[in-house]
């Protein structure tokens, strides 16, 4: 009964400690205002791992720095959706950002590498890859632009489709299914060629567009199905692990550069050790929620993923996305997955 107990407590823990995190996000200052007062905006519902993790390199910075910087929280797209962010992070509106390489992928092509379908069939290849050759390359391309990776990648899960009505447990059963997806071209090539209908739609509005059945599904990780309570409009999870996804902790180029050397050494320390515990919370989570959501109603469907594979081995989806992302990027990614195709 205790360790029941215990592990109810920790998981609970891992939820809400964003509840910490009060939705204006503006820590209190102290009577000498900081040298440097960074915004960090992130997507991600308070209570979500990204959110309690970030918070803590947030205090963590501000000790090591002696005040000298000090960096807001903004959780659950308060200064924008994600396409705003990506914009206001690339002026300097916003510092810092984090953001799923899926949308990512619309600013810098080659960060999308890892969001095609059915390439890592867990975790000890997608970090073996990310924080390997195959992250390097990514994170040097990101720097080509206005923006920069400050941390390691963050864990964003494997993806699995959620259902209102139809249930999805074949390749068939996706044929004229109508899902919401992220403006990232990735997602949506991916189901237009197993013969889905994509819809992109921003994420503050999938809540509202899955109840009033603008489109039937999603996809997401479990953890965003439950932080964001979408097992309240969905009926049934299929877990397709279909593309796994990380987050990218961006920053302006201008403003991190700003910041003296020591700053910029202790943001990228404090950001890359909450990366390792935001990574260890998610792989708890993935765990423990098919219970957690089981027990609100959600009905989870076990399916054969291999038969996903092989009816998009039989399209032109890879042999397409070579060509889009050249030569040169496509061996990076060979590398890490094996041939593909």
């Amino acid at each position: 009964m205790t360790q029941r107990k215990s592990t109810a407590i920790t998981r609970r823990k891992l939820l809400l400690a964003g509840a910490a995190v009060p939705l204006c996000a503006i820590l209190s200052r102290p009577a000498a205002a900081a040298e440097f007062t960074y915004k960090l905006a992130t997507g991600q519902d308070p209570a979500h791992p990204v959110n309690a993790r970030a918070k803590e390199a947030a205090d963590r910075i501000k000790e090591a720095t002696s005040g000298r910087l000090e960096i807001n929280l903004f959780p659950a797209n308060q200064l924008g959706s994600d396409t705003d962010l990506l914009t206001q992070v690339r002026n300097g509106g916003v510092e810092l950002f984090n953001l799923s390489s899926l949308i990512l992928a619309t600013l810098v092509p080659a960060a999308g590498i890892v969001n095609l379908g059915f390439l890592f069939p867990n975790y000890d290849a997608v970090w073996k890859a990310m924080d390997g050759e195959l992250g390097a390359y990514i994170r040097a391309q990101i720097a080509k632009t206005p923006v920069m990776a400050v941390s390691k990648p963050w864990d964003n899960g494997f993806r699995h489709i959620t259902s209102s009505g139809r249930e999805i447990k074949t390749p068939d059963d996706l044929k004229g299914f109508k899902l919401r997806v992220p403006a990232a071209p990735n997602l949506t090539s991916l189901f237009l060629a197993l013969g889905a209908g994509p819809a992109p739609i921003n994420f503050n509005e999938v809540y509202s567009a899955l109840q009033t059945k603008v489109v039937d599904g999603q996809e997401n990780p479990l953890p965003i199905i439950a932080t964001a309570r979408l097992y309240e409009v969905q009926k049934t999870c299929s877990l397709t692990g279909h593309v796994w996804d990380n987050y990218w902790i961006l920053g302006n180029k201008r403003a991190f550069q700003k910041l003296p050397q020591d700053a910029q050494e202790i943001v990228t320390r404090e950001l890359d050790r909450s990366a390792n515990d935001e990574r260890a919370d998610i792989a708890k989570l993935s765990e423990s929620l098919r219970t957690d959501l089981s027990a609100k109603g959600m009905q989870f469907l076990d399916v054969d993923r291999s038969a996903f594979r092989q009816a998009l081995a039989k399209t032109s989806f890879y042999a397409d996305w070579k060509s889009k992302f050249g030569e040169e990027t496509w061996v990076q990614l060979e590398k890490a997955a094996g041939k593909l195709g």
